[in-house]
C-alpha cells in the first residue's frame, strides 16, 4: 500500500468512525480538545503502520485501541487514572497483537466501555450545547460528529478556513471553561437540549438544500451530511418523536433534489418539477420515519408537523393534486407550536393556495412590520407573487427587485430579476392586462414546500441597479494592458476590499468613507510602503471605474486615502550588540534560539531556514540542503547560488548554530528541523514531508516564527512593535558589509539572485 492509499483509507475510516472514537475519548478524559488530539495521534500511527502492514480487518477498532492506549498514557502522566482506565490499559496490554486486527478487539473495547452509541449521543449533545453560539455548534458538530475537515466545512459554508478553525477552538475553550458534563441530559433539560441538537442538524440541512449565498443553488454534500447525522441520532434516540420527525422532513425534502435544478443548474420551481425524478426510496423512508414519529406518541412537535406538510407534497402525483387545504390546516397547527415570522410567512402561502391570493397577501402584509423580516428575501418574493396573481404588476415588480437585492444566492437572483422583468412587461400597455398571468404561484409555492423555521438573516438592502464591486474588479483585472505581476499585486488589494465591502455591493453606492474604513481595518498598522502600494491600486481602479466610458463609480473613491510618508533609504538594521544580547538570553527556548542564530549566521531567508529537514543536514560540514519544492515558492527564495544542484540551495551556518543544532535534533533522523508547538488536529493533517514521525508534530509555520520573534524583540524596538525575521537577515548583511564583504561574497552566503540587490549593504561600509 502506498502512502497516498493510506491517506485515502485513513480519511474514509475517519469519516465513519470519528464520532465513535472522539466520543469514547471524551468520556475517558473529560476534555474535547484533548480527545481530538489523541484521536489525531491514532491517525498518525495509522499513516505510519498501514503502508507497511495494510489496512486492518477492523480499522475502526484499530484506531480506537491506539487512541485509548495514548489516552491511558496521558492520564497516567497526569496522575488522574481511575480503576476503569487501568482496566482498559491492562486489557490492551495483555493482548498479543492488539493493533493487527484481532477479530474480538472491538468486543473487548465494548466490554470495558459499555454501549458506544451512548457516547456518540453524549458527543452530539455536548457539541450542540446552548452555551455555544449557533455558528460554533454547527462547526463543532460537523468536525467531531461528522468527521469533516476544517477546509471542508469552510468550503461548504463559503467562509475562510481560519474562521471555521477559530469557531472550533472557541467552542472547545467554552466547553472546558464552563465544565460542561459529558452526559445525556435528563429531566426538564432534555427537551431544550434535544431541540438544540435538532436545530443544528436542520440548519446544516437547510444550507445544503437551499444555499443562502454563492453561485450554486444547492450544496448537496451538506444536505447528505445532515441526513446522515439525523439517521444516526434517530438510531441513538429511537423513542423521541421529534427526532424521527426531523429525519422524515429531511428525507422527503431531499427526495426532490434531482428535480430542483435544470440541465444548466438553474433552479426549477416546485410546480414545474418533473415528479418522475423524485427519489421514491427517500419518499418511502420519509413516510416510514413519519410513522415512527407518530408511534412514539406525545404531542405533535414542529418537526413532525413540518414532515406532515412535506408528506402532502410528496403524496401528490401532480402539482394540481396537492391538498393545499390540509397543508393550510397543518400550518395553523404549526403556528400554534412555533409562532415564528418565517412559519407565519409559509402559512400565508398555504392560505393563498387554499383560499385565494387576497387572504394570503393580508397575512404576508402583516409581517412587513416585523424587525426580523426586514432583510429576509422570501417575504418580498411571496408578496411579489401574490401581487402578481392579483394583477398588481408594478407593485410585484418592485417586490421582486427588492428580493433580488436581498438574496446572496446568484441563481436565485437571476430568477427574481427575470420575474421582475416579466411583471414590468405585464404592467406595460403591450403586455397582458387585467387578471394575473400566472395560473399558479411559483416561488411562493416552493417557499411553502421548503419549510425554514430558523430566524431569517438580516441584511442591508443594496442598490437595485448598477455594476457590482465583484464584476467591476474582474473587468479591471482582465485588461490586457496589465502584466502578470501587476494583476497579482492589484488582485491582493481588491480581494481584501471585496471581502470587507461585499461582492454584491453596487459600485456607485460605495463611498470614500467606506473605502477609508476598509483600509484602516486591513492595513491600518502596516508599514507606510505597504499602505501606499495598496492605495495606488485603489486609485488606479477608482480612476478606471469612474472613466467617462463607464461611469461605474464616484470620482473620489480614494479621497480619504492620504499617502503616508516613507522613511528615506532602507530600514535601519539591528545593532550588533542587540543581536548578541538577544541570542544569549537564557529564557529563550532552544528552538527559537537555534532558529534566530541560524538565520543570522546564514543570512538566508526565513522561508529557506524553516524548510530545512533533519535528513538534509550536514552537521560536520555546517550546511543544510533546501529543495525548491520545500521552500516557499511564493517568495522565490534563491536558486542554486549557494553551491547546490539545480532546484536546490544550501544554507550555511557558523559556530553558534553548530553548538545548538545537535540539541535541537536530539536523535531525530528525519522530518522538519523546526517543529510546531503541538500536534495538528485531525482535520489539519499536514503533508507527509511536513510531519515528524518521531513526535507527530508538523513544521513550524512562518507566521508563528515571525510572531515569536516580534514578541521577543518588542522591548528592543523603539516603536514597540518588535522586529521582523526579514530585518534580522538584513542586519546580518549590513554587519558583514561593514566588515568589508563584497557583494559577491554576500550573494554566495545569502542566496540572493543578483549582486545588484546587495550593493546597498556594501556601500554601508
Amino acid at each position: 500500500m502506498t502512502s497516498w492509499d493510506a491517506h485515502r483509507a485513513v480519511d474514509a475510516v475517519w469519516k465513519l468512525e470519528a464520532a465513535r472514537i472522539v466520543a469514547g475519548l471524551v468520556r475517558m478524559t473529560g476534555d474535547v480538545g484533548l480527545a481530538e488530539e489523541l484521536a489525531q495521534d491514532a491517525l498518525l500511527a495509522a499513516l505510519e503502520r498501514w503502508p507497511e502492514s495494510g489496512v486492518p480487518e477492523n480499522p475502526g477498532a484499530w484506531l480506537m485501541a491506539v487512541a485509548k492506549r495514548r489516552a491511558v498514557d496521558r492520564l497516567r502522566r497526569d496522575e488522574r487514572l481511575d480503576r476503569r482506565h487501568e482496566q482498559l490499559a491492562h486489557e490492551l496490554a495483555t493482548r498479543r497483537h492488539p493493533l493487527d486486527g484481532d477479530e474480538d478487539l472491538d468486543a473487548a473495547l465494548g466490554a470495558v466501555d459499555g454501549e458506544v452509541g451512548d457516547d456518540v449521543l453524549r458527543l452530539m449533545f455536548i457539541s450542540c450545547h446552548p452555551v455555544l453560539s449557533t455558528e460554533s455548534r454547527v462547526a463543532l458538530t460537523l468536525r467531531l460528529v461528522g468527521g469533516l475537515r476544517t477546509d471542508e466545512i469552510a468550503r461548504a459554508f463559503l467562509v475562510s478556513e481560519p474562521t471555521v478553525a477559530q469557531r472550533i477552538v472557541r467552542a472547545k475553550r467554552t466547553l472546558a471553561a464552563e465544565r460542561i458534563p459529558f452526559e445525556v441530559p435528563e429531566g426538564p433539560d432534555r427537551a431544550s437540549r434535544l431541540s438544540s441538537v435538532l436545530e443544528v442538524v436542520y440548519l446544516i440541512f437547510n444550507e445544503g438544500y437551499a444555499a443562502t449565498s454563492g453561485d450554486d443553488w444547492t450544496r448537496p454534500s451538506l444536505g447528505l451530511e445532515a441526513l446522515r447525522l439525523g439517521r444516526v441520532l434517530a438510531g441513538l434516540a429511537p423513542g423521541e418523536a421529534e427526532v424521527h420527525g426531523l429525519v422524515a422532513l429531511m428525507e422527503l425534502q431531499q427526495s426532490r433534489s434531482a428535480a430542483r435544478t435544470g440541465p444548466s443548474g438553474e433552479p426549477v420551481q416546485l410546480h414545474e418539477q418533473n415528479r418522475g425524478r423524485w427519489d421514491q426510496l427517500l419518499i418511502r423512508r420519509g413516510f416510514a420515519s413519519l410513522l415512527r414519529a407518530r408511534e412514539a406518541g406525545g404531542p405533535l412537535g414542529p418537526y413532525v408537523l413540518q414532515a406532515a406538510i412535506a408528506a402532502c407534497h410528496a403524496g401528490a402525483r401532480t402539482a394540481e393534486e396537492t391538498d393545499w387545504g390540509r397543508i393550510a390546516a397543518l400550518y395553523e397547527a404549526l403556528v400554534r407550536v412555533l409562532p415564528t415570522p418565517v412559519v407565519r410567512l409559509n402559512q400565508a402561502v398555504a392560505v393563498a393556495m387554499a383560499r385565494g391570493p387576497r387572504e394570503g397577501l393580508a397575512l404576508a402584509d402583516a409581517l412587513t412590520a416585523e424587525p426580523a423580516m426586514k432583510g429576509y428575501h422570501l417575504l418580498p418574493v411571496v408578496r411579489g407573487d401574490l401581487l402578481s396573481r392579483l394583477g398588481r404588476h408594478d407593485e410585484a415588480r418592485a417586490e421582486f427587485e427588492r428580493a433580488a437585492a436581498l438574496t446572496r444566492n446568484v441563481p436565485e437572483r437571476a430568477i427574481l430579476l427575470a420575474r421582475a422583468s416579466a411583471s414590468a412587461a405585464s404592467a406595460s400597455p403591450a403586455g397582458p392586462a387585467g387578471a394575473a398571468a400566472d395560473a399558479a404561484p411559483r416561488a411562493a409555492a416552493d417557499a411553502a414546500a421548503t419549510v425554514r423555521t430558523g430566524p431569517p438573516a438580516v441584511a442591508a438592502v443594496p442598490a437595485r441597479t448598477g455594476v457590482t464591486l465583484a464584476a467591476a474588479v474582474r473587468a479591471f483585472l482582465d485588461r490586457p494592458v496589465l502584466n502578470e505581476e501587476t494583476v497579482r499585486s492589484y488582485g491582493q488589494t481588491m480581494t481584501r476590499l471585496r471581502r470587507h465591502l461585499g461582492d454584491d455591493v453596487i459600485l456607485t453606492e460605495v463611498t470614500a468613507d467606506e473605502i477609508g474604513a476598509a483600509f484602516v481595518a486591513a492595513w491600518g498598522t502596516a508599514a507606510a510602503a505597504t499602505w501606499n502600494r495598496h492605495r495606488a491600486a485603489v486609485r488606479s481602479f477608482a480612476a478606471w471605474a469612474a472613466g467617462p466610458e463607464r461611469g461605474w463609480a464616484a470620482d473620489d473613491l480614494a479621497a480619504r486615502l492620504d499617502r503616508r510618508p516613507e522613511p528615506r533609504g532602507r530600514t535601519r538594521p539591528m545593532g550588533r550588540r542587540q543581536v548578541e544580547a538577544l541570542l544569549e538570553r537564557g529564557e529563550v527556548p532552544l528552538r527559537e534560539r537555534t532558529l534566530w542564530t541560524l538565520l543570522y549566521e546564514s543570512a538566508a531567508t526565513a522561508e529557506s531556514v524553516l524548510a530545512l529537514n533533519v535528513e538534509d543536514l550536514d552537521l560536520s560540514g555546517r550546511y543544510g540542503r533546501v529543495s525548491a519544492r520545500t521552500a516557499d515558492s511564493a517568495h522565490r527564495a534563491g536558486n542554486d547560488g549557494n553551491g547546490g544542484g539545480v532546484g536546490e540551495r544550501r544554507v550555511r551556518w557558523q559556530s553558534g548554530a553548530a553548538r545548538l543544532l545537535p540539541g535541537l535534533v536530539a536523535g531525530r533522523r528525519q522530518g522538519p528541523l523546526f517543529l510546531a508547538d503541538r500536534r495538528p488536529g485531525p482535520a489539519r493533517t499536514p503533508a507527509a514531508g511536513d510531519l515528524c514521525s518521531h513526535t507527530g508534530r508538523g513544521r513550524l509555520s512562518y507566521e508563528r516564527a515571525e510572531y515569536l520573534f516580534k514578541r521577543a524583540t518588542r522591548e528592543l524596538d523603539p516603536e514597540g512593535n518588535g522586529y521582523t525575521l526579514r530585518l534580522l537577515r538584513h542586519s546580518r548583511l549590513a554587519h558583514l558589509g561593514e566588515d568589508g564583504w563584497s557583494a559577491g561574497m554576500l550573494r554566495d552566503l545569502s542566496g540572493h539572485e543578483s549582486v545588484r540587490t546587495l550593493a546597498p549593504y556594501v556601500r554601508s561600509r
